[in-house]
């Protein structure tokens, strides 16, 4: 069936209609139906290709055709949306959809809502009284209009190239994939293996692959610092603070290179102070430690005995 949309009579009274938009309210609420055109169907070829093509087709009031094109004549003002029944439509699309599958059903109702909204849109716009538009939400409901109609123009993108698809999709189906076993010519080229070794060869490899491999040694003296004994730090000390002089700590761990000689020497100082050997003094918490020796009588014996509870 070929769309047949017919325009309303020229004798028709000028007051039937209802009063349009006029100023900058007219200019953005048809800017968008302006962009429209440049990218719509074309009143030949596009529009009988959209009669010819299976879909939801409506008959309301000067307009009998597929769906889609009752948008088209709308952007190219050859219809007037003001007498469009949008709720008779509605009514048709509804019984429409009941005679579908399910999936067919989602499909047909997805492209309906933007068109219906498209038009439902379209016909608020064209039912404004005269005037220009001051009030804020007047401007923002023909920007929303606005953005419904490049969204409008995206989902036509979006058709079109799902159309395109389905037609090379469609074309290459013919099309199939050769699956037999190779010629016994091509089979029978294969060349034949040419063995280069002896068993004696394979023989020597495989006593190398089986022959048992020695464990790696891992050494562990990185890992552990050299011992540093307590006597023998202590020794030290002792024949420093025997001169006499009070010596802080920081005097007697001079020349100390490793951590470890420096631990030691404190836990010598430690030890003597246990054995009343010396005395220390600290005047603040963390500040500096004076130490001197006391003793009156040190012999090698207590030098012995000092560090047996570190055990050396």
């Amino acid at each position: 069936m070929h769309p047949s949309p017919r325009r309303p009579s020229r004798s028709s009274p000028p007051n039937t209609r209802p009063p349009r938009p006029t100023g900058s309210s007219r200019e953005s609420s048809y800017s968008a139906v302006r962009s429209l055109d440049a990218v719509t169907v074309t009143e030949g070829a596009d529009a009988a290709g959209g009669a010819g093509s299976a879909g939801f087709t409506v008959t309301v009031g000067d307009f009998d055709g597929p769906f889609d094109l009752l948008l088209t004549l709308i952007g190219k003002h050859e219809l007037d949306i003001t007498e469009v029944s949008l709720s008779l439509v509605t009514s048709e699309f509804i019984a429409y959809l009941r005679t579908l599958d399910t999936q067919d059903e989602l499909n047909e109702a997805s492209e309906f809502l933007v068109v219906a909204a498209t038009l439902l849109d379209l016909k608020v716009a064209g039912l404004l009284p005269q005037g220009e538009l001051v009030d804020a939400e007047d401007v923002a409901l023909l920007e929303a209009r606005d953005l419904l109609f490049a969204r409008l123009l995206q989902y036509r993108a979006f058709k079109e190239a799902s159309a395109w698809f389905d037609e090379r999709l469609t074309a290459e189906s013919g099309r199939t994939v050769r699956s037999v076993r190779l010629e016994e010519k091509f089979r029978a080229s294969t060349p034949e293996l040419v063995w280069t070794l002896s068993p004696d060869d394979f023989a020597a490899l495989a006593a190398v692959a089986l022959a048992p491999k020695e464990l790696p040694t891992v050494g562990l003296d990185h890992l552990h610092a050299p011992l540093v004994s307590i006597r023998e730090q202590a020794a030290t000390v002792v024949a420093l603070l025997r001169r006499g002089e009070p010596m802080t700590f920081r005097q007697l761990i001079a020349g100390a290179e490793q951590k470890g000689v420096i631990i030691a020497r404190f836990l010598a100082v430690l030890e003597l102070y246990r054995s009343a050997a010396i005395s220390f003094e600290q005047i603040e918490p963390l500040g500096e430690l004076t130490v001197q020796w006391t003793a009156e009588h040190w012999s090698d014996e207590n030098l012995a005995n000092l560090g047996a509870d570190y055990g050396n």
